[in-house]
């Protein structure tokens, strides 16, 4: 499994983000390492399907995009059982990567 976090340069939600990414890949037992990619241009967020940062994309996958989303380089948000955060939820991720 190959695991990336997206973001933009000064994303706020990169830190939390990558930590609950963690924290879920620790709750399943996943021994894997986390790439963390900057996404600087609009080119490079075609290339990446990017949605917003962050964005996380199981083996090149991102889960959690809907479908017909816009790509380009913007902040992210993610409905969660608290409203619209910066981040998905420990268990969201959780269910993302058991689902990948």
């Amino acid at each position: 499994m190959r695991v990336t976090l997206l973001h933009v340069e000064g994303c706020p939600s990169r830190d939390v983000a990558e930590g609950r990414l963690r924290e879920a890949l620790a709750v399943l037992g996943y021994d894997v390492q986390v790439e963390a990619v900057l996404v600087g241009t609009p080119q490079e967020a075609d290339a990446w399907g990017f949605h917003g940062s962050p964005s996380v994309l199981v083996d090149g996958r991102d889960p959690f995009a809907a479908e017909g989303a816009a790509v380009g380089l913007s902040c992210r948000l993610y409905p969660t059982p608290d409203g619209l955060r910066g981040s998905p939820t420990v268990d969201q991720l959780v269910e993302a990567l058991r689902s990948s």
